[in-house]
């Protein structure tokens, strides 16, 4: 298949990202949560199923009465290992959690345990500058003990803490309020939220599943990749602007697009055979205005270019992660900024960007690592701070660098598929942990793709001093509904704010991004209804509603195969873009009409 190779660590056959399985047999009737097992690789000839490409509609919604639920530093350093000495062991600490199935649980709210800052062993950066780095030496593994869960986190301190959501899951701005207040918001409601379709673009057929990841919205384009190629539309009437034909699919796409509408991805070099991959190993800055591919690189490991899986864009520098260790290049003249060296013991093995650039780093042996989370000057990699994940903790993803949030699977205990079992908010400045969320697997929602893209989080946001998640479907008032809700944590304490919004019976949130103070989500609906996206008050959590999809079947049946899990969902000015991720082969059959995108908006 027209995929990157798996990492060491990940089974031979598996993509990135790749969709679900289908099931076999009859439309899965509504059962709780997401599927409660990995994504695994599509087989030869998979069918439609839900969360892949032709999905039936939406599992979590309400379904029809008839049918009820039965190292050394990389970046142009010397070779030189600043983490030479060994990891001092956890010590879990007992401690309470939010209760289980927050909100509407009245348990009391765990004590804060401080932590003492412990100074890194040894030295050295990206650059051979001489750093201090503070490393916030936090024991915290979690137990689950008599059906509880206990763990350790630090308490906060008192610096002033960022407000932007900088990552997937996310593009607010600023606001300057703490995130205390509502309001602030450039998505206004419109007369009527009704809305219509747009434009369509009609999902590609290969002679292999193939990526088509990649998906960004201006003022004047929304872009869309497809089969070795990204297409520039108009964003209100789908006109096609621009072409950009590459040799090879895409592997990786860049959130985050600069103010003068540049971004990154990477690709193979060329059209591979079925059931290959021709590597991800070139790198390219994309000009979304102009419509152009400004340059091209790869970097090799001895006489082979490396594959990146990893790639971000933060300020003004493109910055690309993998096992081989991390590149980066200015976006605007593709000059070389840093690159792996062939006897680093220490590698970036991906990067989260947007106003700032974190690196996921890992030193030390293969099947026993140490794991930083780096905040670093994107323009040369000098190390800002360094926080030491504690052992026992796989593939951390960034959800946000601003604030600064990792979540990661401790213990190998998520169990979901999700990839999360507790959320890490880390002081940027100084590499202190604030507060350790645990998200138990069979509360809430929200996936990561940690394992072959370190940015590559769902249905989680963070911003505004909080993190907000998405709890797990569970039964509404109705017969035969289900429903969900948002909730909210402050990313200081690690405490519920109180915050709650419901989905309404038969529908489920899903957090999109933040829009000032508030906070836009998407509601997959019923079976007769189309999805909505509303916006959570940044204060009240009092929902407005800006869009509502056309009810028509044949729009619902299209729209629920682009459910937020595994596609990619962006809305701006008042309309909602919604695109998959993999073109399908061409004898797969779908009993609903598929597309790449579909694009609605309101009349005003």
């Amino acid at each position: 298949m027209t995929q990157p190779p798996p990492p060491p660590h990940q089974p031979p056959g598996q993509p990135p990202s790749q969709p679900p399985n289908p099931p076999a047999g009859p439309p899965p009737q509504p059962g709780y949560g997401y599927p409660q097992a990995p994504p695994p690789p599509p087989p030869p000839q998979p069918q439609p199923g839900y969360g892949y490409p032709g999905a039936q509609p939406n599992p979590y919604a309400q379904q029809p009465p008839a049918q009820p639920a039965a190292p050394a530093p990389g970046h142009g350093a010397q070779p030189h290992n600043p983490y030479a000495q060994p990891t001092q062991p956890m010590q879990p600490v007992p401690g309470g959690q939010p209760g289980y199935g927050y909100p509407g649980q009245s348990q009391g709210q765990p004590p804060s345990v401080p932590m003492p800052p412990q100074p890194a062993p040894g030295g050295g950066g990206r650059n051979n500058a001489a750093l201090f780095i503070v490393v916030a030496a936090v024991v915290a593994i979690a137990l689950i003990v008599g059906g509880g869960i206990w763990y350790a986190k630090s308490s906060g301190d008192d610096g002033k803490q960022h407000d932007t959501a900088s990552s997937s899951g996310g593009t607010g701005g600023k606001d300057g309020s703490g995130g205390t207040g509502g309001g602030g918001g450039k998505e206004k409601a419109p007369s009527d939220p009704a809305a219509k379709v747009l434009f369509e673009v009609p999902l590609p057929k290969a002679d292999d599943t193939t990526s088509t990841v990649g998906s960004w919205l201006t003022d004047t384009v929304y872009a869309k990749s497809g089969i070795a190629e990204i297409v520039g539309y108009d964003p209100a009437k789908g006109t096609e602007l621009w072409t950009i034909k590459l040799p090879g699919p895409i592997c990786a796409a860049s959130h985050h697009v600069t103010s003068d509408g540049l971004t990154a991805i990477t690709f193979q070099p060329k059209m591979p055979a079925k059931g290959s991959t021709a590597g991800c190993s070139q790198i390219a800055a994309i000009d979304l205005a102009a419509g152009k591919k400004l340059w091209t690189k790869t970097v090799e490991s001895g006489d082979f270019p490396i594959t990146f899986q990893n790639v971000t864009v933060a300020q003004h520098t493109v910055a690309v992660g993998s096992s081989d260790g991390g590149a980066a290049f200015d976006i605007g003249s593709g000059k070389a900024l840093w690159q792996p060296k062939p006897d680093d013991t220490c590698r970036d093995v991906g990067y989260g960007g947007g106003t700032r650039l974190v690196a996921v780093r890992k030193c030390g042996e293969y099947d026993n690592p140490q794991l930083n989370i780096q905040t670093i000057d994107p323009a040369g990699g000098k190390v800002i701070s360094e926080y030491r994940m504690p052992a026992g903790v796989d593939y951390p993803s960034i959800v946000s660098t601003d604030p600064l949030v990792v979540a990661a699977d401790v213990g190998q205990s998520a169990g979901d598929g999700s990839g999360v079992s507790d959320y890490f908010s880390i002081d940027d400045k100084t590499g202190k942990l604030l507060a350790r969320i645990p998200a138990p697997g069979d509360t809430y929602g929200g996936r990561c793709d940690g394992i072959t893209r370190i940015e590559d989080c769902k249905q989680v946001v963070a911003g505004n001093g909080r993190l907000y998640l998405m709890t797990e479907p569970h039964d509404g008032s109705g017969d035969y509904t289900r429903t969900n809700e948002i909730v909210s944590f402050d990313l200081r304490t690690g405490k519920p704010t109180g915050q709650r919004a419901e989905a309404g019976d038969g529908y489920t949130l899903s957090p999109l991004r933040l829009d000032g103070r508030n906070l836009l989500a998407y509601k997959a609906p019923p079976y007769n209804k189309g999805g909505q996206v509303v916006s959570l008050d940044g204060g009240s959590f009092k929902a407005t509603k800006l869009l509502e999809n056309p009810s028509v079947k044949s729009v619902r049946d299209s729209e629920a195969n682009l459910l937020p899990e595994y596609s990619e969902l962006l809305f701006g000015k008042g309309r909602l873009y919604m695109a998959a991720v993999w073109a399908k082969e061409r004898d797969m059959s779908s009993s609903s009409k598929e597309y790449l995108v579909m694009a609605f908006g309101t009349g005003g």
